[in-house]
């Protein structure tokens, strides 16, 4: 077993770790103080290959591979999580979905413009009144002719603003008991007539990211546009956040690594009762815990990583990444203010940032609740993953370049 990195991996490390820190790094207090997004992010990531860095170069992509992918978000969550968002929506929830569930002419029409960044994508599953409740979703598409016309409203979707297609799960089917039966996904132009959305403002962090609402009125998409079959929408979503929560996983490891550094720089340089106080006990017990959390979590998200690659499902496996790396951060970015002390309660130094945005990830992308008891249910064997119709495709050097 091979824990080093290759070479192609190392250069994805160097080239992502130089944009965070060269290119975003320097105006992230601004922007996070403003409560914006930098103009020049996404327009960047797209220029850098960064947004379609694990698609095949046949629909526009790097490609480069799954752990590829998780070395991207450790990089970019290491400056700052709106940066690991955006690789997260537009590559984990819509750009992996399409390559898994997608036709061949959904590939070439939406994937392709994905991979380049000429489109912005988003996932919009949660709504007002269903988040983790995704059984009882209320937006709704009704089939009329060759299209469905939707009505409802997604709420606290990253990306909404800034994002031209959406991935949106909606119920088709209204005579099915409220549950996961008679749902549908489809790929939806958010510049078609009737959709309106905007930025939520006040978030308590990720607040150089854009998160907002996305809202359906009488929208009309074409049939050509559902993902998969009808009814298959809850199957779709699933996996869609199978590998949406393996970006966060590998996010929240950065975000440990950055926690670490943050607190042994300021550890090493401030003196207190005749000393550093990195030579205090209690000090260095709060970093050996960050420094294990960090090697832990970033095995988890490269053994689940590893399982994408050789194509093998790993619902089980990212749930653990996705909940052991987001309480570890959370932890490590609480520690890290501690360790600052009254400075840590200031955004002169970057901890305090980094522990409002830790928050955020135990509860989106399915909250640390929703992950515990999805470990439980396969520990105690009540549950068992089903083939799916379709699974995502195991990376492959030959085919994918």
């Amino acid at each position: 077993m091979d824990f080093g990195l290759s070479q192609e991996h190392q250069m994805v490390q160097r080239m992502v770790r130089d944009f965070a820190l060269k290119e975003v790094q320097p105006i992230i207090l601004e922007q996070d103080r403003a409560g914006e997004m930098a103009p020049f992010v996404l327009p960047r990531m797209a220029e850098l290959g960064i947004l379609g860095i694990t698609l095949p170069v046949r629909y526009g992509g790097q490609g480069m591979d799954y752990i590829a992918l998780g070395i991207a978000c450790e990089e970019l969550e290491a400056v700052d999580t709106s940066l690991r968002v955006v690789l997260s929506v537009h590559n984990g929830l819509t750009c992996l979905t399409l390559l898994q569930w997608g036709t061949e002419e959904q590939k070439e029409k939406f994937l392709v413009p994905l991979a380049k960044g000429k489109l912005i994508g988003c996932g919009a599953f949660t709504e007002p009144g269903a988040g983790s409740d995704f059984a009882h979703i209320q937006t709704n598409g009704k089939k009329e002719g060759d299209d469905y016309i939707l009505n409802g409203e997604k709420m606290w979707i990253s990306l909404a603003s800034k994002a031209d297609l959406a991935v949106v799960t909606v119920r088709t089917n209204q005579d099915a008991e409220p549950g996961y039966k008679g749902l549908s996904t489809f790929l939806v132009d958010l510049n078609s007539s009737g959709v309106t959305r905007n930025d939520i403002h006040g978030k308590l962090g990720v607040r150089a990211g854009s998160t907002g609402w996305i809202s359906f009125q009488d929208v009309r998409v074409p049939a050509s546009n559902r993902l998969g079959e009808d009814g298959e929408g809850f199957k779709i979503t699933m996996s869609a956040f199978d590998n949406g929560r393996y970006t966060v996983a590998a996010g929240a490891t950065g975000l440990i690594r950055a926690s670490l550094e943050a607190s042994t720089t300021y550890a090493n340089e401030r003196r207190a009762f005749g000393g550093k106080i990195s030579d205090r006990q209690l000090i260095q017990e709060k970093i050996a815990q960050m420094a294990l959390d960090y090697q832990a979590a970033r095995l988890l998200y490269l053994q689940a990583g590893w399982m994408k690659n050789q194509g093998q499902r790993n619902t089980r496996e990212t749930s653990a990444a996705k909940l052991f790396a987001t309480e570890a951060s959370f932890r490590a970015a609480a520690q890290a203010v501690q360790i600052h002390g009254a400075y840590g309660f200031s955004d002169e130094y970057p901890v305090e940032r980094y522990l409002r945005n830790a928050k955020g990830a135990l509860i989106y992308e399915g909250s640390s609740e929703i992950q515990t008891l999805i470990q439980a249910e396969y520990a105690l064997e009540q549950r068992r993953d089903k083939k799916l119709r379709k699974e995502l495709p195991p990376y492959d050097l030959e085919s994918w370049t």
